[in-house]
């Protein structure tokens, strides 16, 4: 039975899992969109909603040791990139303050040549 077990495992190690996600969702957060594998954009789709939500709730403090607190949240939750999780700490989280989630589109674009695995675009919903 598969109770409470979460996320794809892609084929591959804990170790390179999580740095295929980690890769993804800075490559995503920094260019706003990507073009990768259906099943790559469904495994991350939910981190990056999650982490624009904690970059929203973190803009709301008052307190400057809360936001602190939720800057680095995300900096853990992106493998220590600084740059990016300023970026959705101050670009991305004030975009879409007034909406209460879905933050992320998938366009499915076709299959690839190669392996006619399905192609999609994952990108940022225009508020």
């Amino acid at each position: 039975m598969r109770h409470n077990v979460a996320g794809k495992k892609l084929s591959r190690s804990t170790g390179q899992r999580t740095a295929l996600r980690r890769t993804l969702m800075n490559q995503f957060f920094q260019n706003e969109k990507i073009e990768t594998t259906l099943a790559k954009a469904q495994a991350i789709r939910s981190e990056v909603e999650r982490i624009i939500t904690i970059a929203k709730h973190g803009n709301k403090q008052e307190v400057p040791a809360d936001k602190v607190h939720k800057l680095r949240q995300i900096i853990a939750r992106l493998g220590g990139n600084v740059d990016t999780a300023k970026k959705v700490m101050n670009d991305l989280a004030g975009r879409y303050e007034n909406r209460p989630g879905g933050y992320t589109r998938i366009y499915k674009l076709g299959l690839r040549a190669g392996d006619a695995a399905e192609i999609v675009r994952m990108e940022l919903v225009e508020e």
